[in-house]
């Protein structure tokens, strides 16, 4: 009968590491999303887009957020290989993903705020549990 010793390969940052790859997708996938709203919306620009960041043209915003959401999409599944590299590209990653929804604050900020929390977050999970070695 095996007894619970058998059972100690507990990995104590599984779970974040999951929850960090996970958000890291999902974000990748909503930024393409805005990306391609970007790309195809023909309506009024808003004015104060004039003095914005990136300028005026959306489809600058477009190619940012493609370029951004590709780099989340690709950190979130090479974080789950648990390398260094890995590691360091999602921390990169949730932090980009932190700041660049700072410049949809005017427009959405309870949205923008909860990515920003969620990308500290990301940030948080593979800083303490992204290690070689899991924390046992």
């Amino acid at each position: 009968m095996p007894s619970d010793e058998d059972y100690s390969v507990y990995d104590e940052g599984g779970g974040w590491l999951l929850f960090a790859a996970t958000i890291l997708g999902i974000a990748g996938i909503m930024r393409i999303f805005d990306g391609i709203w970007a790309f195809r919306y023909d309506g009024v620009v808003p004015d104060e887009l004039e003095s914005a960041l990136l300028g005026k043209s959306l489809s600058t915003y477009g190619w940012a957020w493609i370029i951004v959401g590709v780099v989340l999409i690709l950190s979130s599944f090479a974080v789950l290989n648990r390398s260094q590299f890995a590691r360091w590209i999602g921390i990169f990653a949730g932090g980009l993903l932190a700041i660049t929804a700072i410049w949809w604050i005017p427009y959405y900020p309870v949205w923008s705020l909860l990515y920003v929390l969620v990308g500290v977050l990301v940030v948080y999970a593979l800083a303490v549990y992204g290690s070689r070695t899991p924390r046992l």
